[in-house]
């Protein structure tokens, strides 16, 4: 993982904070990068990935995962009305079985940063990416461990991921009706426990070893 070694310049209230702060200084195209979706039990794993000029104005931006919903809501639309260029991508949950977690989230974090490169062109592009994510292969990386809590663009990446699968998985409530997706968004709560051993898997839930133990202690 890559670290930053010069303290990061103070943020202006209700502006960016990080290290993007510094990175702008020094002439840098940053890209914020998070996922949304790595820990469920079912449905696919979601990237975002979002470029601001450094004069954006967004309050309230950070783990998507500690803010509210109504909250989370009102400022996917502030991100997208205000960024350079944004994106998000899906890899569903057969692929993810094929080709384990770690690399369909690098997967769907490239096709992200991919859409956003498009628009913003390829020179001196730097991945802010939240985690240990193995190399995207696009421009220079820094992998920021609990990123979106200390950069504003891995935190908008971070709300983009989540409200976009947040809405497949309330989609899929409605489909494969009685596992309470709209509630849990497929992660490993003790209800979706108990309607997976009453229903059993439905088609959307990856074949793992985490389900496959819940099963076989059931």
């Amino acid at each position: 993982m890559s670290s930053f070694l010069k303290q990061d310049p103070a943020p202006v209230p209700g502006g960016p904070f990080g290290p993007e702060l510094r990175l702008w200084d020094e002439d840098w195209v940053v890209v914020g990068v998070d996922e949304a979706g790595r820990g469920p039990l079912a449905g696919p794993v979601v990237a975002g990935a979002v470029a601001f000029e450094p004069d954006v104005q967004i309050d309230g931006i950070g783990d998507s995962k500690l803010l509210k919903p109504e909250q989370r809501n009102g400022l996917e639309r502030l991100i997208q009305a205000q960024a350079t260029a944004w994106a998000v991508a899906e890899v569903d949950h057969a692929v993810i079985d094929r080709i384990n977690i770690l690399q369909a989230t690098r997967l769907a974090m490239e096709t992200a940063v991919r859409q956003v490169v498009e628009v913003l062109g390829p020179e001196r592009i730097l991945l802010l990416v939240d985690g240990t994510i193995p190399p995207i292969g696009i421009g220079r990386q820094v992998n920021v461990v609990k990123g979106d809590r200390v950069s504003f663009s891995i935190g908008a990446a971070s709300i983009l991921a989540k409200e976009h699968r947040d809405r497949i998985m309330i989609d899929y409530d409605k489909q494969y009706t009685g596992y309470g997706f709209a509630r849990h968004k497929g992660y490993c709560t003790a209800a979706h426990i108990e309607a997976l051993r009453t229903l059993g898997p439905c088609a959307i839930h990856r074949r793992s070893f985490q389900v496959k133990a819940l099963l076989d202690n059931s």
